[in-house]
């Protein structure tokens, strides 16, 4: 399983929280690339409900990863 930005990112709108079958019909019905519904797949799946795209990638970068201050803009 495998993660990147651009494949994250199509699960941003993903209705959190949610199981891993959710996500998948998610994936599914928007279109999300193959790679994506191939990571959802590997998940373990033990009943969890994941809160959001952290739980799945812990390495997901967050607002504060990023080196801008919002208050120039």
């Amino acid at each position: 399983m495998y993660w990147t930005l651009e494949l994250a990112s199509k699960l941003e709108d993903a209705p959190w929280p949610a199981t891993k079958e959710e996500l998948i019909d998610y994936a599914i019905r928007s279109g999300a690339p193959l790679e994506v519904l191939e990571n959802l797949q590997e998940i373990e799946d033990e009943g969890d409900i994941y809160e959001s795209i952290e739980d799945i990638w812990p390495d997901y970068p967050s607002k504060d990863d990023f080196f801008f201050n919002e208050d120039e803009y």
